[in-house]
Order: C-alpha cells, then structure tokens, then sequence
C-alpha cells in the first residue's frame, strides 16, 4: 500500500518513526506531507520517504491553510495512495475535506487529544467541536489515545470506527534498564547529592504550565529543592523574568532541549507534570518508565497514567499550594518515593 502521514508542522514526525520503518519492513510505501519547521530525520530520508512541503498554519483563521488545502488536493490527485493518516487538528480538518468525495482513499485520523475536554475553554469547545462533529463523517477511522477522548468520540462522533489505543508507545525498557550514575549526572548539571531534585519535561509555553511549579517551590522557602526544566519555547524570557522575581536563580534551571531526558530522569527524585491540557504524554509515560514518582495535573490523559496515592498525587492545575503540598509529602517520605516509582514502573 501506499501511505501517507500528514501532520501541520514536521515536528510531530518523531513521535511516527517506529511505525514508519515497521510499514516499511512490511513492504508499504510512506511519505509525508506537512510543514517543515525542523529537519526531517534522517532515519525516514534514508527509508526513500518522500516529503511534501506545504503552507499549514497552527491557526485555524490563517488564509495559508487554504494554500494548503490545494497542495495537498493536487498531491493527492496526482498521487496514488490508499490511505492517508492525518494528526493534529489543522492539517486533520484539511485532509478529511480534501478527501470528503474519494471513495479510493480511507482516512485515519489520530487525535492527540481533542482541543475540546472536560474543563475547557468555552471557546474551544465552540470553534473544535462543531468542526469534528462535522468531518467525523469523512473518518473511516478516528483513533483516541485517552479514556475521556474515547467515551466522547464513542458517542457523540460518527466516524466509520472509533478505535483506542493508548497514546504513540514508548521503548519502555530503553528506559526502564538505563544505567545512569545520579551523582556524576547530578555533578555534570550543577547539583550536589543532596539536592532534592525535581523535572519537568516540555515546551516552554502557558499549556505545560511551568509556572505553577515555580510559585510552589517559592513558597516552599526550602534551598536543597531544585527544579530542572527541559525544552525550550516562546516563553522562556517570561520564566526567567519570574524566577529572578521569585528570588529562585539558584535553585530553577531552564537547561533548553535536552537529548539526555533519560539520564536527567534517572537522576531525579520526582517528576512534575502541571499542564492544562494533555492527550497521553510521552514525557509522562517516559518518567514513569524511569520509575519516577509523579505530580501532576488531575486532567484528561494524566487521570489515565498516575493512579493517585499510587504513583502519585493528581492536583489542579492553577492550585500551586496544591503543587507544594504533594512535593513536600515526597521530600519527607523517602520509602513512599520509592513505592511510587515502582508502581509507575510496573504500571507503564
């Protein structure tokens, strides 16, 4: 068969490149169609995958979209492809009204979370709503990736099927059997052992929330807590300004994109997780597979990961007191760390 990924911009590729090569190896042929914003991987380029460049716009007004409906419309006339898998939401929208008339191509869509949930924006849940509901129709498979996504879709989206699959998969032993020394990684970041270290993992913008870590830890007043922050993002400037307000230079680390999550992980003693909206988080899911202990926000996709009181504690998002509450349970309860992590472990 003939398949071809289409997501609005090309980062979203890595998260597609195990199923790639595993298509591949079963004799299909892939491409992609997206806007390229970042480099491809050289894993797919080397694979023949073909990629198309096209004009999509995260924004849903942006006239380029349009631009876009026609590249991907004459690809797709031009081309022979049996299926077309689309991701996020943009270019899912785009695909389904190119492909409304095609009897000769099947759709699959993965949404990696609705922009509509439980708790959400009002105006999301006008402007995403009425658009899914619409080109649910055009969907011969839509796949969710949490409960709540699934239950939605089951019942209220007619697409030909509604499958679940719990989010884009991890190499769990990749994580699970790394062999990290905490303390030269520690030493190599700028920490002493007897740090109470906590990460976090993701784009550094107002969904991942950093900054209800950052008010809980100020109001901890406790110097051995320091809080690593792995990605880089369009508010970083607006972290440093707050850390530096909050007095907490010498215990928050904005470290950028990292290509030693695993390490920092391992050398970490809790993972905190404070975002406002979440499908199934590969970042979660890699913490856990470290056999972290997790705080994090009681929203959709994370309910589905971190069991409270389990293997973790499950909080709202804007309650930093909240935050700082469950962070000092776990600095003082070094045994209910270690019960945490390992049933994160067990159950990831």
């Amino acid at each position: 068969m003939r398949i071809l990924y289409v997501t609005t911009m090309s980062g979203t590729i890595r998260f597609f490149i195990e199923h790639v090569k595993m298509l591949i190896r079963r004799g299909h042929v892939v491409d992609f169609a997206c806007r390229v914003t970042r480099e491809i991987p050289c894993e797919l380029v080397s694979l023949g995958c073909r990629v198309y460049d096209l004009d999509f716009s995260r924004s849903p007004t942006s006239l380029s979209n349009y631009k876009a409906y026609r590249q991907l419309k004459k690809i797709l006339d031009e081309e022979s492809y049996d299926i077309v898998h689309t991701h996020t939401p943009i270019a899912s929208a785009i695909v389904r009204l190119c492909c409304r008339k095609r009897k000769d191509i099947r759709v699959v869509y993965t949404a990696h979370g609705f922009h509509f949930y439980k708790g959400g924006p009002w105006i999301n849940w006008l402007i995403y709503y009425p658009i899914e509901y619409f080109l649910a129709r055009y969907t011969d498979i839509l796949i969710v990736i949490n409960s709540e996504d699934y239950e939605r879709a089951r019942h209220y989206l007619r697409a030909g099927r509604v499958e679940y699959v719990p989010g884009v998969g991890i190499d769990v032993e990749k994580h699970s059997s790394a062999r990290v020394s905490g303390i030269d990684k520690r030493a190599e970041l700028g920490l002493d052992d007897e740090s109470f270290v906590i990460v976090s993992v993701g784009e550094l913008n107002h969904n991942k929330n950093h900054r209800a870590v950052l008010y809980a830890i100020h109001a901890l007043e406790d110097s051995e807590i320091k809080y690593l922050i792995c990605g880089k993002g369009p508010l970083q400037k607006e972290l440093q300004k707050l850390i530096i307000e909050l007095d907490l230079e010498d215990q928050v680390f904005l470290l950028g994109h990292r290509n030693d999550i695993i390490e920092i992980n391992k050398s970490a003693d809790v993972f905190v997780f404070p975002s406002f909206r979440e499908g199934l988080s590969v970042a979660l899911m890699e913490a856990m597979a470290c056999g972290l202990p997790v705080v994090c926000s009681n929203i959709r996709g994370n309910r589905d990961l971190i069991d409270e009181g389990l293997g973790g504690f499950l909080v709202e998002p804007t309650d930093s007191n909240g935050i700082a509450k469950a962070i000092k349970i776990l600095m003082e309860e070094g045994s209910l760390r270690e019960r945490m992590g390992r049933y994160n472990a067990e159950k990831i």
